[in-house]
């Protein structure tokens, strides 16, 4: 009996590192729970305390009901280490720290509050557990402009092989949750809502309030997922590849984005996007779009936001393919499915049709609803790389729910760019059509000997950039080499009929202005 007792006492040990921090051992794994400090005490150093001790194959545990104050900036890194994230983290309201100490992100001149790093993450909200960004500090202070310095609540930088299940982060003081350098992710159960309860009705004071943003990032899964603000609610930006989105709803903002790309001068290609599912319910008189596509212009046109840092941005390369949005009801968005690369002219068109970036093989599919504005669908692309290979297919959206088809616009699309359009633009005879095909352009010459979702991203460092990545003087380490074993979303298999779609289309909107 006496050995017996031993053998469970060495098993099994707990100890209390410091206040609110204790530590089990057992034979397979240490536990670190933190409680928090109470009073506003900031509960960092104890949080970052348990992330150093349990940082390798090990639980960290935030009970239940308990309110943590995050009042300074942290970035454990974690291998194999499972959170059980029941309790709530609250960003403090100290906005002079928060602009004068989180993290800097090059990327658009943005902070960051909580940056996680790592290989092997799993966390688990439980449906009770996530960060509060004390958002309404923010909202209040600065209403309809944001100001430098608004930390991001939750960054994943260089990071693979990641599973959250059943989290949600509020009252975001910008972006809730971003992607940067992060590979073989899953997220499912998602909750993100931003919004100002001091703001007059129809005014939006949480504008750069992204819900889920993905940058150099390869293999991202996320399932259902619900937004509520005034921005993007998904915006995959440069870099990103093979992202799958399944059942979302988005309450006011700008809709589902890919972009914004090409704000920089460099490669700020995206391809393998499905974003399927989708609710786009208009609420606080807000609602820009449902689905759409934005890039810059491809020139450096001076700009005065912050987020170019007053330097003149655009002329971005890189191309926009494989993307296809389907299944999504819209309910009172200003726009129906949208192609935008005009970003940053604000030169009452000066740049127009300049952007660098070539955008094709796109498939609008299942639009149902009614927009705000009567447009049904709006395609602005580029001169310089004028769009080919959009589909829209069965994309019926009415005009404020009259049961009035919206209207359909167009410019710079290649001959026989568009299929299902019915808008404004030239149809031609199925005859040329078919000559067109015996004497193909160089195009579709190029289209056809094109395996369609064949992209495959070299290593995340062999492409390292240097937009998306925090300076090193500021983490003060090296970032690990992301070489996790790829995954194939199965969604793959299924998109080849985009082929198909262009092959067929015998309708095009005017290359040149309308």
């Amino acid at each position: 009996m006496l050995i017996l007792n031993l053998i469970t006492l060495l098993s099994f040990c707990v100890s209390v590192i410091g206040g609110g921090l204790s530590l089990s051992t057992t034979d397979e794994r240490k536990t670190c729970t933190v409680t928090p400090l109470g009073d506003g005490q900031d509960d960092t150093p104890n949080i970052v305390d348990a992330f150093t001790e349990c940082g390798v194959n090990a639980l960290v545990v935030f009970p239940e009901g308990q309110n943590y104050t995050i009042g300074t900036r942290l970035n454990p890194i974690l291998k194999n280490v499972e959170v059980e994230w029941r309790g709530v983290w609250t960003l403090s309201n100290d906005l002079d720290y928060w602009r004068n100490n989180s993290y800097p992100i090059a990327f658009q001149n943005h902070h960051a509050g909580f940056v996680l790093t790592g290989d092997g993450i799993t966390i688990n909200g439980y449906g009770t557990g996530g960060i509060d960004g004390g958002g309404n500090y923010w909202y209040d202070a600065e209403q309809a402009v944001t100001q430098p310095g608004r930390p991001m609540p939750f960054v994943w930088w260089n990071v693979s092989t990641v599973s959250v299940d059943s989290f949600f982060v509020h009252n975001s003081p910008l972006w809730a949750l971003n992607i940067m350098n992060g590979t073989n992710m899953r997220f499912t159960n998602i909750d993100c809502n931003s919004t100002a309860y001091n703001a007059p009705y129809g005014v939006n004071w949480v504008q750069n309030t992204d819900g889920f943003d993905t940058m150099d990032s390869q293999n991202i899964l996320l399932e259902n997922f619900t937004y509520q603000g005034g921005d993007d609610c998904i915006a995959i930006k440069p870099r990103s590849f093979d992202v799958t989105v399944r059942n979302a709803s988005c309450y006011g903002g700008n809709g589902m984005a890919i972009g914004s790309l090409g704000q920089y001068l460099e490669d700020a290609s995206v391809a393998n996007i499905l974003m399927s599912d989708v609710r786009i319910i208009r609420i606080n008189n807000d609602m820009e779009t449902s689905a759409y596509i934005k890039t810059w212009v491809g020139k450096l046109v001076p700009q005065s936001s912050y987020e170019s840092a007053g330097q003149p941005r655009g002329g971005g390369t890189g191309t926009v393919q494989n993307i296809r949005f389907e299944n999504f009801y819209v309910e009172g968005a200003d726009r129906g499915p949208a192609i935008s690369q005009d970003s940053g002219d604000f030169k009452n068109g000066t740049y127009d049709g300049t952007s660098l970036m070539e955008v094709s093989n796109i498939a609008f599919v299942n639009f149902t609803g009614y927009t705000n504005t009567g447009t049904m669908a709006s395609l602005d692309c580029s001169a310089v790389h004028p769009c080919f290979g959009i589909t829209l297919e069965n994309v019926n959206l009415t005009v404020n729910d009259t049961g009035v088809l919206g209207s359909e616009k167009c410019k710079y699309i290649r001959p026989g760019g568009v299929y299902g359009f019915n808008g404004s633009g030239l149809h031609i005879k199925q005859e040329l059509w078919s000559k067109r095909l015996l004497a193909p352009s160089r195009y579709l010459l190029a289209l056809a000997g094109r395996k369609l979702l064949s992209y495959r991203l070299k290593p995340m460092e062999v492409r390292g950039n240097i937009r998306s990545v925090m300076p090193l003087d500021i983490l003060g380490r090296t970032p690990a080499a992301l070489t996790g074993q790829r995954i194939v979303l199965s969604w793959l298999k299924t998109t080849g009929n985009l082929k198909n779609s262009i092959v067929l289309g015998i309708e095009h909107c005017k290359n040149s202005k309308p």
